[in-house]
């Protein structure tokens, strides 16, 4: 299948990625969003009134986060467009990218902009008011850490749910820790000759804001938080639970952060596009959703779905990339389909640069993109589980906008 949307070349953009706590933990997500997307648009010249359409994603609350999307558009100087905000978990990127791609497929909308957004420093405490509680009281919940610990359907947290694959496929703390050293190495292709493959999509330095935008009071020379694993660093750690497999080596660590891709019709692409010969066609998404606890498996499952849709086989391949949470995920998700481990996320993935959840998918297709670029073209697939045992995936081409 072949959707009418594309992607114009060159029109979209990632933050640094940074671990929570860190440099970004000061910014309203959404107000930061915005911030970044006037200047990253102004410096593509893409006019922000050009767009009639959007889809903003985001998983951690903010204030004033009821007004979601066209709040986000209004302070990036698109005042004139409402859409949706959406939740997703970390399969998020894929599902607003989808939502852009179905309103221009039924010629609803001509130019939307995919957004996400999240900070999971300083998550929210909620308050819940119950009248018929004792005395009045209500509940609370920390959002961030409490639902990071608990599935409310199974009572069990996401880490469970990568020992419980690594103990259905045998999947060694040795296994998982030599994936943890590739991706790694992967990545360090990425930072090479002054970190130009980020640069592709990426501005760097980075400037960081201060908390009302109005000023700068830091800079960042690309991700911040990223570990420097050693064999010999790993091999002394132990499974955090007991009787387990998954060290705190072998899964990625929160951030903050955000990402964005601009959608249109083919003949919008042209005129947006940095490099106009360059087409990016959608083919195919796929959605799936695995057995209770068995989150990573997913992935599996959603990634034949989005290759379905578009008449391919993983053989037709030029690059992939998956979310992956745990390096559990990238091991079962390479038993299950013959893929290469080597032949997945070059230039790193999630596992390495964080997870700020949203965004998140959206980074990792603008890094497909950028890969099959640089290769000259082809087919490439995303997949990426989620929270509640469930995954989406997308299949795109990098082409000859001519052909």
């Amino acid at each position: 299948m072949r959707f009418k949307a594309e992607i114009p070349y060159g029109a979209y953009w990632s933050t640094p990625f940074v671990r929570w706590q860190g440099s970004f933990a000061h910014l309203h997500s959404i107000e930061f969003a915005a911030w970044v997307a006037r200047a990253e648009l102004a410096r593509r010249e893409i006019d922000p009134k050009c767009f009639d359409y959007g889809a903003l994603g985001l998983s951690v609350p903010q204030p004033h986060a009821f007004y979601g999307l066209p709040w986000l558009m209004g302070l990036a100087g698109a005042g004139q467009v409402g859409g949706p905000t959406l939740m997703q978990a970390c399969a998020t990127g894929v599902r607003t990218l989808l939502a852009a791609v179905q309103e221009i497929e039924c010629g609803l909308a001509t130019t939307a902009l995919a957004i996400n957004c999240d900070r999971t420093s300083n998550g929210p405490h909620l308050y819940y008011p119950n009248p018929r509680g004792p005395g009045g009281t209500g509940s609370s919940e920390d959002w961030v850490m409490q639902n990071f610990g608990c599935d409310p359907l199974g009572r069990h947290s996401m880490l469970q749910t990568a020992e419980n694959v690594a103990a259905r496929h045998g999947l060694t703390t040795a296994e998982q820790h030599e994936v943890v050293l590739l991706r790694e190495a992967q990545y360090r292709d990425a930072l090479a000759d002054d970190s130009a493959f980020l640069r592709r999509f990426m501005t760097l330095p980075f400037a960081v804001p201060s908390a009302d935008l109005r000023k700068t009071i830091g800079e960042l020379g690309g991700d911040e938080g990223v570990s420097h694993s050693t064999p010999e660093g790993l091999a002394k750690l132990r499974p955090v639970m007991d009787g387990g497999t998954v060290t705190f080596g072998a899964q990625t660590h929160p951030a903050d952060g955000n990402a964005a891709i601009v959608v249109t019709t083919p003949e919008r692409a042209r005129a947006l596009s940095r490099r106009p010969e360059i087409a990016i066609r959608l083919h195919g998404f796929g959605l799936a959703r695995a057995e209770l606890a068995y989150m990573p498996e997913a992935t599996i499952p959603a990634a034949r779905r989005a290759l379905a849709q578009a008449d391919l086989g993983f053989d037709a391949l030029a690059a992939i990339k998956t979310h992956n949470p745990f390096a559990a995920n990238d091991l079962v998700f390479a038993r299950e389909t013959g893929v290469a481990l080597e032949a997945m996320n070059r230039f790193g993935s999630s596992l390495v640069w964080g997870h700020p959840q949203a965004p998140m998918g959206t980074r990792a297709i603008i890094e497909l993109i950028e890969e099959l670029a640089l290769r000259g073209g082809g087919f490439g697939l995303f997949a990426g589980c989620a929270a509640g045992d469930t995954a989406m995936a997308v299949v795109l081409e990098v082409g000859d906008a001519r052909t």
